[in-house]
């Protein structure tokens, strides 16, 4: 491989060579939306430090992917605005593109392609990134590079697909050590030529309306004037990479110490809510980890010699940063390592284990008590109060508690007329909702509630089977959730 190249994140797309005579190399920016610790972006500046030639980041946000609303949007565009203003002061040339409606960006990709020594790209797994990169391959007439900087392991370097947690942690104490060898770099721009403004065909910039350094920063008319959503408003949370950056700090300052105790208590600010920037791209596993493990004044040594899939003690940190570490690597990689091994039906009812099949088929006549249509559902229009609740919280925040979001899948699955409908219900109402939703690690919930990553568990039970159950009674004695029915009780913003 060459300059900036790790074989085991990198793909190459088409058949087509470097172009000798290109302009600039271009970096299309897609899902490792931010400027550090990022393997993508790391690729495209040697490439163009070895060329002696401009760099170009085109980061597009479309308007025709599914569940496109004012609330992804907004997260997206907060991050936009960010790399406009750090990258005023560097001779990069930035080119956001927010579509102004469907279809407009179409060929827009393959004229910046046109001029370019090569295209690098992001390599993701899940919604439809993987169709948007063939799509891209079938179009670009030069080398098009999509490179992995999703995770601590490279997502594409595991031998198979794994059906347990415990399985997938006990291959990633195996080869971490090899992995943390090969690290993002600091990336700088010093001493990159400047494009030269001719370069960029007239064609191109008289088709294409590039997005303004002051619609990025104050959004809300461009955003208005889009064919989107609208019924699902923004939230108060701000994407981007200094905001995630303050999430981190935050984490660490705040909740690291006590995660272990503090994570499942809804009521408390336990757990990082970093999914939606790492969903978003707007911060790396590779910085959340540094962070932590500075936090805990971590060393290699402290590793111990043999894990074997064990959840405590391979690590040699404090109980809650293992605990958070498993999320961050073993939870979260698990689910990229399904999408990348099961490309064609990891979001499919039939990915389920058998035996989960089997139980659900088993017990899909039976009789339900509830069911509920997906509006009453989006709309927190049940009986449960504790299930209103978390709803709630999702709709007003786009964002959901870890230990409810079990609860919440849980609960679908016993109100909906068959559990294919129910992972239909799941599937939509937190995609469209949550600013974390459509990610690998969202799909890793949803089936879990349906037996992914889970055993068969007794007694056998009406409507679940051999599935995992949850009550709202029971997460009502186990944890205090008062405050988290005070701050989420009834009216939701969507009953106005």
């Amino acid at each position: 491989m060459e300059k900036g190249s790790d074989p085991l994140r990198t793909r190459v797309l088409t058949s087509h060579p470097l172009r000798a005579d290109g302009d600039y190399v271009l970096y299309w920016m897609t899902s490792a939306r931010r400027l550090r610790s990022n393997f993508a972006l790391e690729r495209a500046v040697a490439l163009a430090r070895d060329r002696r030639a401009p760099l170009v980041i085109f980061e597009p946000l479309r308007v025709g992917y599914a569940h496109a609303s004012d609330r992804l949007h907004r997260f997206v565009i907060d991050g936009m605005a960010d790399h406009a203003r750090a990258l005023s002061a560097t001779p990069v040339t930035y080119l956001p593109y927010v579509e102004p409606a469907p279809g407009d960006g179409r060929g827009l990709l393959a004229a910046l392609a046109d001029r370019a020594i090569a295209v690098v790209t992001d390599d993701s797994p899940a919604f439809f990134l993987p169709r948007m990169l063939e799509a891209a391959a079938r179009q670009v007439r030069v080398q098009l590079e999509a490179i992995d900087s999703n995770g601590i392991l490279p997502m594409r370097a595991a031998p198979k697909c794994f059906v347990t947690a415990f399985s997938h942690r006990a291959y990633m104490q195996h080869t971490l050590r090899e992995h943390l060898q090969t690290w993002p770099a600091a990336i700088s721009f010093d001493g990159l030529p400047r494009l030269d403004p001719e370069a960029l065909q007239p064609a191109i910039t008289a088709r294409w309306r590039f997005t303004s350094l002051e619609d990025l920063e104050s959004p809300t008319a461009l955003i208005a004037s889009l064919p989107i959503n609208h019924r699902i408003p923004a939230v108060d949370v701000r994407g981007g990479d200094t905001a995630a950056e303050t999430a981190l700090a935050r984490f660490i300052a705040r909740a690291l110490g006590t995660y272990s105790d503090d994570r499942n208590q809804p009521s408390l600010e336990g757990t990082s809510r970093l999914s939606p920037y790492l969903h978003f791209g707007h911060i790396s596993a590779h910085d959340v980890f540094s962070a932590v493990m500075n936090a805990e004044q971590w060393t290699t040594r402290k590793l111990a010699k043999t894990g074997g899939g064990k959840r405590e003690g391979w690590w040699g940190v404090s109980p809650s940063a293992e605990g958070f570490l498993d999320q961050l690597i073993t939870w979260r990689e698990l689910g990229f390592n399904m999408c990348v091994q099961r490309p064609d039906d990891y979001d499919k009812f039939t990915s389920l284990p058998d035996w989960a099949r089997a139980t659900l088929a088993a017990h899909a006549s039976d009789a339900r008590t509830w069911t509920y249509s997906r509006a009453e559902l989006e709309h927190a229009h049940t009986h449960d109060q504790v299930w209103n609740a978390a709803q709630r919280e999702l709709t007003e925040t786009g964002w959901m508690h870890n230990y409810m979001r079990m609860l919440w899948g849980k609960k679908i699955l016993e109100w909906s007329r068959s559990p294919e409908e129910a992972l239909d219900h799941m599937t939509e109402i937190m995609n469209a909702y949550a600013l974390d939703g459509r990610d690998p690690n969202s799909y890793t919930g949803y089936f879990w509630t349906l037996g992914r990553y889970d055993r068969p568990w007794a007694p056998e039970r009406e409507i679940f089977g051999m599935i995992r159950y949850m009550s709202s009674d029971s997460t009502m004695k186990k944890w205090r959730m008062k405050p988290y029915l005070a701050r989420f009780g009834p009216p939701s913003l969507l009953d106005n």
